[in-house]
């Protein structure tokens, strides 16, 4: 038994010298990665690189085109603010908040989208059109939304920050004025329909309230009271159906 664990030990050691040896003659190839410019040798590989250079652009901005351009502020402003009516801090959750508004917004924005791809995108991948032509063709969809959305008290407020001269028409506003002024016409409409949203449910409070004073139960928190009847009254209302109704026709 005792040979055997001696026989054993020689064995691993003779392995391990063979091992070592072959490591010392033959050193192990570690791969490196260079990157460098060369020649191009034909326009379309400048053009490739150029396309792939403003794609990975576009999806580092995406989240933030997607925050300003779109309907996921009014969306997500009036769902927190139904939230801090209800009295209920963590429920739903914020996750939850953000996925609905973010599916909302896939749904509100795809007649934008799809007209973006079939006048734009769509051509520009057959090569009937250049790339210049196929990004005004994509912001034009994008900007009739906006400008719909958009009051010209807060239009005219960003072209007169701009030191702009007077625009004959719509048209004549540049994208990046159009935005800001979308965002603060977005976060007004969301404080409105925020403000109808809280009345229902101030209501309860105050009558939960009365009632407690007057049954001299001053010392029990009227909101732990009144909680359960706003979420029973949300219930009852169908509340998730009429909030989410009226902010999809909101965009009508």
């Amino acid at each position: 038994m005792k040979s055997n664990r001696i026989l054993l030990l020689l064995i691993c050691c003779v392995t391990l010298l063979v091992g070592a040896a072959a490591f010392a003659a033959e050193p192990l190839a570690i791969p490196t990665i260079s990157v460098g410019l060369g020649k191009a040798t034909k326009p379309g590989e400048i053009s490739a690189a150029l396309q792939i250079l403003i794609l990975m652009t576009i999806m580092s901005l995406a989240p933030g085109l997607l925050i300003m351009t779109t309907s996921f502020t009014r969306i997500v402003v009036v769902l927190s603010f139904l939230r801090s009516a209800m009295g209920v801090q963590q429920a739903p959750s914020n996750q939850i908040i953000i996925g609905l508004s973010l599916f909302l917004t896939f749904f509100i924005m795809s007649p934008v989208w799809q007209q973006i791809n079939t006048e734009a995108i769509q051509p520009y991948k057959a090569q009937t059109i250049n790339q210049d032509q196929a990004i005004d063709l994509a912001v034009k969809p994008l900007r009739t939304f906006m400008l719909a959305q958009t009051r010209e008290k807060d239009l005219a407020l960003f072209i007169s920050l701009s030191k702009l001269p007077r625009p004959r028409n719509v048209n004549d506003v540049p994208t990046l004025t159009v935005i800001p002024a979308f965002m603060i016409s977005e976060l007004r409409t969301a404080f409105q329909m925020g403000f109808l949203i809280y009345i229902p449910f101030l209501v309860v409070d105050m009558v939960v309230a009365s009632v407690l004073m007057s049954m001299g139960m001053m010392m029990l928190p009227p909101v732990m009271i009144s909680l359960p009847f706003k979420i029973l009254l949300f219930v009852l209302v169908d509340g998730w159906g009429l909030v989410i109704g009226s902010l999809v026709k909101s965009f009508a």
